[in-house]
């Protein structure tokens, strides 16, 4: 019943966020987008996993992602903080989904692989000093989620088709963001970005086990 109550004040506050993105008050942005972070991040602590270890990185990497946040929606431009912020959750989601992972297969790797590359040859021309940052950014969650895949497809549970579906839907966010950013704004970015990121945040939450009934 918590759980449900979470995840019901997720989707309040992500959509007072999102709608506080078009039409204001910046007060709103402020308190909402780490508020519902706040309450992924409760729906986590909740979770019962099978290897605490597992559990225990995924909170490190939800507390990072809650630290980028900030970083981002701060009036003065924090990109590279909040940059570092998120490859450090991606790392720790990367070790969570490792942690179950008997052996590497590593044809999966080429899409996320050619994905990375196109979206980083379309990027680049923008990007200016942020080169290598975004290059290294870039790598490390297309491993991530290449992670997610692999602990998916070995282990066959409920909790690591979330965090696999969640973690694709953490690219498509990041992807749009990076185009919003360095190739020019368009209506739907803020709504399609926000959207995809809390909806990558909750399910890779909810793959401790608070989510699988």
């Amino acid at each position: 019943m918590l759980t449900f109550i979470l995840i019901l004040l997720v989707i309040l506050a992500a959509s007072i966020h999102i709608r506080a993105e078009y039409r204001g008050p910046q007060q709103h942005i402020y308190i909402f987008k780490p508020l519902t972070m706040v309450f992924i991040l409760l729906i986590a602590i909740l979770g019962q996993a099978a290897l605490p270890f597992y559990k225990y990185m995924i909170i490190t990497g939800l507390v990072f992602s809650l630290a980028g946040d900030i970083f981002l929606m701060l009036p003065t431009d924090r990109f590279v903080a909040g940059l570092v912020a998120f490859l450090l959750a991606h790392l720790f989601y990367s070790a969570a989904f490792a942690s179950e992972i008997s052996a590497l297969i590593w044809w999966p790797l080429i899409p996320f692989v050619i994905y990375g590359i196109v979206i980083y040859i379309i990027l680049v021309p923008s990007l200016g000093k942020l080169k290598l940052p975004v290059l290294i950014y870039v790598a490390v969650i297309l491993v991530m989620a290449w992670l997610a895949w692999e602990r998916w497809s070995q282990t066959d549970q409920a909790g690591a088709l979330l965090a696999s579906i969640g973690a694709v839907l953490f690219i498509i966010s990041d992807t749009i963001l990076a185009l919003d950013r360095f190739r020019g704004t368009f209506k739907l970015s803020r709504a399609l970005n926000l959207t995809t990121y809390f909806a990558a945040q909750l399910l890779i939450a909810g793959s401790i086990g608070t989510l699988t009934f």
